[in-house]
C-alpha cells in the first residue's frame, strides 16, 4: 500500500472512530464508558460528562473529514498532531483515577501512538505549500501578491 493511501486509510479510521465514539457516548453512554478504562463512572448529573465527551469525539471527527473532504492533507496533519493528545490525557486519566495500566496503554496511548503515525505519514505525502491540489488557493495567493497597502 503507497503511504499516501496509508495516510488516507488511518485518517478516515480515525475519523470515524471519533464518530463512533461520539454516537455512542450520545446515545449509549453506559456501555460506551465501560470500554474507556475507568472503573468507577460518574451518576446522576456528573455523567454529563458523557455529553461533553461525545461532543469533543464529534468535533474531532468531523474537522478530520472536513479537511479531508477538502484535500488539505498538510492542514490535517497539523490537526493530528494536535489531535495526538486527547488520546494520551486519556490515557493519564484512566491512571489517574483507578484503571488499568492495559486499557491506558493498550487502548488511550496506542491510539495516540496510531494518530501520531498518521500525522508523520501526512506530513510526508502533503506538499509543504499546500496548493499545488488546489487552484483556489493558489489564485487568491496571487491576487495577495498583486494587492499592496498603502499607508
Amino acid at each position: 500500500m503507497k503511504t499516501h493511501r496509508l495516510a488516507t486509510v488511518l485518517s478516515v479510521l480515525l475519523g470515524l472512530a471519533c464518530l463512533w465514539f461520539a454516537f455512542n457516548f450520545f446515545f449509549i453512554p453506559e456501555t460506551a464508558a465501560a470500554g474507556y478504562g475507568i472503573p468507577a463512572w460518574p451518576q446522576g448529573d456528573a455523567a454529563g460528562y458523557f455529553t461533553v465527551k461525545a461532543g469533543r469525539d464529534l468535533a474531532n471527527g468531523t474537522i478530520i473529514f472536513t479537511l479531508l473532504a477538502l484535500g488539505m492533507r498538510r492542514p490535517l496533519a497539523w490537526v493530528m498532531l494536535l489531535l495526538a493528545i486527547v488520546p494520551f490525557v486519556d490515557a493519564f486519566a484512566v491512571l489517574g483515577h483507578g484503571g488499568s495500566y492495559a486499557a491506558a496503554l493498550g487502548i488511550h496511548a496506542a491510539t495516540g501512538a496510531v494518530v501520531l503515525l498518521t500525522a508523520g505519514l501526512l506530513f510526508a505525502t502533503s506538499s509543504r505549500a499546500g496548493t499545488e491540489a488546489n487552484p483556489a488557493a493558489r489564485e487568491g495567493n496571487r491576487t495577495l501578491d498583486r494587492s499592496s497597502v498603502r499607508v
